[in-house]
């Protein structure tokens, strides 16, 4: 029987194929540090030069550290808890050498990151999965989508797109581009058409095609909130009639480097829609990465994606460890 347990044909052909997935996890580690290469020149240059200025710790230094954090865009609230949990680090472990600050700031940084155990992990361990990607214009989120149709592809899953974002000119036919480079089918409607009628046929299609992950497109107009509410809650509430059986992901895609507005952006969608994670898109053109971290602590959502470039993987499943080890780049 297939379920018959391992035999040794297969123990074998498993520790054949655990060197190529060290390397594939290496390359991404370095893709991260090379999308994050503005970040860490900029933070992390001015951090290993403070440090290096200083013998001993003193409060002079944490106030240096304070205002560089705030610089890289990690904002007050994420600065004031991290350099509160880091002074109590070097307080319990009686560090004086300001050398060792750099270690400890990394262990914090990560503990900010880190909302919920296991969080950070797109859910795709049930079929069929439903992965509502909001976000206001510009922001790369039906690009995204492309980079997280092929993402669902390696993980083995038959994918079709809905392109419920019917009032941007364009957008239909972007997501159609994008469809037909990973082989994924494109449920359509005309410009201008009602985004969950869009959603509704999608839901229909899938189900008679047996997609395992249905990725939708919605629209992402945030001048007028209560518009935008009635449209998301119009496709919610299809979602729980016609696929109540589906596991459900909502993702907020945010432009990095739109620096503090995109907090505002994250207040606003977390205000209309049940947010289970966030993208962090166009990494790679900002020197304050920094910001990720007031973005999870402000709404309390794992982030669990990070885009460091052009290329379709450049959308790498976000670790909080490696994320902030590249960023200090240790």
């Amino acid at each position: 029987m297939f379920f018959n347990g391992w035999n040794k044909d297969q123990n074998e052909q498993q520790e054949t194929n655990q060197e190529p997935q060290q390397s594939e996890t290496k390359g991404f580690f370095q893709r991260l540090k090379e999308g994050l290469n503005k970040t860490t020149k900029d933070f992390t240059g001015k951090l290993d030069s403070l440090l290096m200025g200083y013998g001993k710790i003193d409060d002079e230094l944490f106030e240096e550290l304070e205002e560089l954090l705030i610089m890289a865009d990690v904002g007050y609230d994420a600065t004031m808890k991290a350099m509160e949990k880091l002074q109590e680090k070097v307080r319990e472990q009686r560090v004086e050498d300001a050398s060792q600050v750099k270690g400890l700031l990394k262990e914090v940084l990560v503990d900010l990151l880190k909302v919920e155990e296991a969080g950070h992990q797109l859910k795709l361990d049930q079929d069929p999965t439903v992965l509502l990607v909001v976000g206001v214009n510009g922001v790369g989120k039906t690009t995204t989508i492309g980079k997280l149709t092929a993402y669902c592809q390696k993980q083995g899953k038959r994918v079709m797109l809905a392109a419920g974002d019917t009032f941007r000119a364009g957008a239909i036919d972007q997501l159609e581009i994008w469809g037909q480079r990973s082989n994924a089918p494109v449920i359509r409607h005309q410009e201008g058409s009602d985004p969950a009628a869009v959603i509704y046929d999608a839901i229909h299609s899938a189900k008679a095609k047996e997609s395992q992950v249905l990725i939708c497109d919605t629209a992402g107009r945030l001048h007028n909130k209560k518009n935008l509410m009635n449209e998301l809650g119009k496709i919610f509430r299809i979602l729980d009639r016609e696929f109540p059986e589906a596991q459900k992901e909502v993702l907020l895609v945010l432009d990095a480097t739109t620096g503090q507005n995109a907090i505002q952006q994250a207040k606003t969608f977390g205000e209309v829609a049940p947010l289970t994670g966030i993208v962090l898109t166009k990494l790679d053109g900002t020197a304050r990465g920094g910001i990720i971290i007031p973005i999870a602590q402000t709404l309390g959502v794992p982030v669990k994606f990070v885009g460091v470039g052009e290329q379709i993987d450049d959308l790498q499943p976000f670790d909080p460890e490696a994320f902030v080890t590249a960023m200090l780049d240790q």
